[in-house]
């Protein structure tokens, strides 16, 4: 028996829809940072991250500099339709790396995030407190319930984001992604607005 999509579930949307729609996609403000929609200007920062072998191998993709236009161009889009969200991380004026909403389910009050960090600006915890600074606007004004991510297993670097965030490791999950080497475990880490109301460290 078939059933339809469209069946309305009896559980109240934790986020309205059109909640995100409705609001204009802020700067936010980490620390000396600032966290900005993507700008066509900002595409060779775009292709030379994507050219960085470390960026490849945990994203899995390299990118064009058309193919960077497009994913720049794709982002309004994405938050109109409240589907993601994606900020450039600029320090000293100059994009350092990126941080987003990589996938968001506004009834379940979800989103899983994304992070990576130019090579010339490692060092200096700009991706925790990006990925800190967003997840805090997540909850505080999105209104969000759980911010997760996932990285690989041997991601070590990206397991040091998530717990200096305060992204607690909830499990691992199984030969849950191919990467050009094969299939990963990963690493399933999460926030919840209760959390950030404890005042969850953040290292």
């Amino acid at each position: 028996m078939a059933y339809s999509r469209h069946v309305p579930s009896l559980a109240t949307p934790a986020v309205p829809p059109g909640s995100m729609a409705a609001l204009t996609q802020p700067e936010i403000r980490a620390d000396d940072m600032v966290l900005r929609p993507w700008q066509p200007s900002d595409r060779p920062a775009v292709v030379a991250a994507y050219a960085d072998p470390a960026i490849q191998r945990w994203h899995c993709r390299s990118m064009t500099d058309d193919e960077a236009r497009d994913w720049i161009d794709a982002w309004p889009g994405r938050w109109r339709g409240e589907t993601g969200a994606g900020w450039a991380v600029l320090d000293a004026g100059e994009v350092a790396g990126q941080v987003s909403l990589r996938r968001v389910d506004l009834g379940e009050g979800l989103a899983e995030v994304s992070y990576w960090v130019l090579p010339g600006a490692r060092g200096r915890r700009i991706a925790p407190r990006a990925l800190a600074a967003m997840t805090a606007w997540s909850f505080e004004t999105l209104r969000l319930h759980r911010v997760e991510l996932c990285h690989s297993t041997v991601n070590v670097a990206s397991c040091r984001v998530a717990q200096h965030a305060g992204f607690a490791v909830e499990g691992t999950k199984r030969s849950e992604a191919r990467h050009a080497d094969g299939w990963h475990d990963m690493h399933l880490h999460a926030r919840l607005d209760s959390d950030a109301r404890c005042g969850t460290s953040r290292g």
